[in-house]
């Protein structure tokens, strides 16, 4: 897998290569690129590119001294954009809202369209299951005991936890690749804790969102009917707030719609595409 090593340490990433308009794709928490092993395969035409941020399941670790709160990995995620020379950009966030703190934080430059799929957003950060989460990973050994918790099917498949995040559930040996970082390495649980505690209050959460009224730019919302974690009236919220942001529904979904409904999603999300200019690159057999 390519690496590009940033100011704030080494970030592996997928790019299928290609002439094709860019697609940016984020992950959640402990995540990484096979979240979206289901939609990349139906994208012909695109160049897609898959940073594994260093949300916990990143495999190799940041350095000591890395800034993982929200706003620091949002930055890392503009820096990887600039750092491949990748040009204007499509951003497609799931699950993790953050990138959208690029917009708050000006530096969107390269960010030429957004795609919101069942996020984070305004002061859901963490959503409200993750927050007990949140509060485990701020004691020492929190997240050792986490990824132990994780191995027994009746927490890991909870529908108040990960389990409640697919309808259709996410295979095994997804998950555990997802925590196989965070349980063999003491220095990635350390990255898993400060990115996992690293939200703002919400007062300043709601600060930050009114600063996306900015991006004056395409933005794309697709929300889960069926989510647990993301408020359902967020979805409107968030396109009413962007000046050409447009919202779009999928039913029988939860969080992770990649997974749940990802022919669906690939439907939408290059009809957007194609409607904003963004139109996939053909080659003549």
């Amino acid at each position: 897998m390519p690496r590009i090593e940033l100011s704030s340490g080494p970030i592996d990433y997928q790019d299928t290569g290609g002439e094709g308009p860019v697609l940016v794709f984020g992950h959640g928490l402990p995540m990484n690129e096979t979240q979206w092993r289901k939609v990349v395969p139906l994208l012909g035409g695109y160049r897609c590119v898959l940073p594994t941020l260093p949300l916990g399941g990143h495999r190799q670790p940041m350095n000591r001294d890395a800034d993982l709160s929200q706003r620091g990995v949002a930055r890392l995620l503009g820096e990887f954009i600039e750092g491949l020379g990748l040009g204007q950009v499509t951003l497609v966030l799931n699950d993790w809202g953050g990138g959208q703190f690029l917009v708050s934080e000006g530096q969107y430059r390269q960010i030429a369209r957004l795609v919101l799929v069942a996020c984070e957003a305004f002061d859901n950060f963490p959503p409200g299951p993750a927050k007990a989460m949140a509060q485990v990973c701020r004691v020492p050994g929190g997240v050792w005991l986490l990824t132990r918790l994780m191995r027994v099917p009746a927490f890991r498949h909870s529908r108040g936890g990960y389990g409640g995040m697919s309808l259709r559930g996410v295979p095994d040996e997804i998950m555990d690749d997802w925590f196989a970082p965070a349980t063999r390495s003491r220095a990635i649980r350390r990255d898993f804790a400060k990115f996992a505690t690293g939200a703002p209050g919400r007062k300043t959460l709601l600060a930050w969102s009114e600063r996306l009224r900015d991006f004056d730019r395409p933005v794309l919302v697709v929300w889960a009917t069926e989510d647990r974690l993301m408020p359902r009236e967020h979805g409107p919220r968030l396109a009413e707030l962007y000046p050409q942001g447009r919202l779009i529904e999928i039913a029988d979904s939860s969080t992770l719609i990649p997974e749940d409904q990802p022919e669906r999603l690939v439907q939408v999300l290059t009809d957007f595409l194609v409607q904003t200019g963004a139109e996939p690159v053909r080659h003549d057999s």
